[in-house]
C-alpha cells in the first residue's frame, strides 16, 4: 500500500444521470455549458476542483493507518452501504460558498447530516493520525476552538455540526466572475431532478494525482 495515498468517501452521481452529465461538463471531459463567458471562467478556474472530481464529501480524505489495507476500507464502506436505503434530498441550487460556487440542497434533510456523521465515524478507526504538515494545511490558527477540536479528533474541521453538503463547481473566483458565473450555472442546473443519494463512492488519490473512483456502492437495504 502506498503510504502517501489518500482515500475518501464521496457521493458521486449515478453514471448516465443528468447530474453526472452536468458535472462532466463542468469538471470533466464534456463540453462546457453556457455561453462563451462562462466557458472562459470555467476553463480558468476549475483546475483545483478537477483534482477532487465532481462529488460531495462524506468522509474527508485520509491516509490509512499502519496495518490497514485498501480491502479493509472497502469492506467497511460496503457494510455502511448495505444497511442504508436511498435518501431523498430534494432540489439543488447553485450558490456561493465563500469565493467559490457549488450545488447545495435547497432544504437539506436532517438525515443527510446523519449520513455524513455515520460515514465519518464508521471509517475513522482506519485513518492514520494527522502529520504536522496535514494539520498545518488546515490552518488551525484560523479555526474556532470547536473547529480545532474536530480537527484533532476526526482529522478535519468541517464534520458533524460543521458539515455542509455541497458539490463544488468552481475554484476561487473574484467577485466579478462570481456574479457573472452564478446565474449562468444556475440556468445550466435548473432542469436537474431532485437529488436522491442512493450510493457512496470510495475514491483514492495516488500522490498528487487526481482522485479516482475505486467503487460506487449502492445502498441495498
Amino acid at each position: 500500500m502506498d503510504q502517501l495515498a489518500r482515500y475518501a468517501l464521496y457521493f458521486t452521481p449515478a453514471p448516465g444521470s443528468a447530474l453526472a452529465a452536468l458535472g462532466d461538463a463542468i469538471l470533466g471531459a464534456g463540453p462546457a455549458p453556457g455561453p462563451d463567458v462562462l466557458r472562459a471562467i470555467l476553463a480558468a478556474h476549475t483546475a483545483a476542483p478537477r483534482v477532487y472530481g465532481f462529488h460531495a464529501t462524506l468522509k474527508p480524505p485520509m491516509r490509512l493507518a499502519p496495518g490497514v489495507a485498501e480491502a479493509d476500507l472497502l469492506a467497511a464502506a460496503e457494510a455502511l452501504a448495505a444497511h442504508r436505503s436511498p435518501l431523498p434530498v430534494g432540489p439543488l441550487r447553485v450558490t456561493a460558498l465563500g469565493d467559490f460556487l457549488a450545488l447545495v440542497p435547497e432544504a437539506p434533510p436532517p438525515a443527510l447530516g446523519l449520513l455524513a456523521a455515520e460515514c465519518v465515524a464508521a471509517l475513522d478507526p482506519l485513518r492514520a493520525a494527522l502529520t504536522e504538515a496535514e494539520r498545518a494545511r488546515r490552518r488551525p490558527e484560523r479555526l474556532d476552538p470547536r473547529g480545532r477540536a474536530l480537527l484533532e479528533r476526526w482529522g478535519y474541521p468541517h464534520v458533524f455540526e460543521a458539515f455542509r453538503f455541497h458539490m463544488t463547481l468552481t475554484g476561487r473566483l473574484d467577485p466579478a466572475d462570481r456574479s457573472t458565473a452564478l446565474p449562468l450555472l444556475a440556468e445550466a442546473a435548473a432542469a436537474l431532478p431532485d437529488l436522491v443519494i442512493d450510493a457512496v463512492s470510495v475514491v483514492v488519490q495516488d500522490g498528487g494525482a487526481p482522485f479516482r473512483l475505486l467503487r460506487r456502492l449502492p445502498f441495498s437495504a
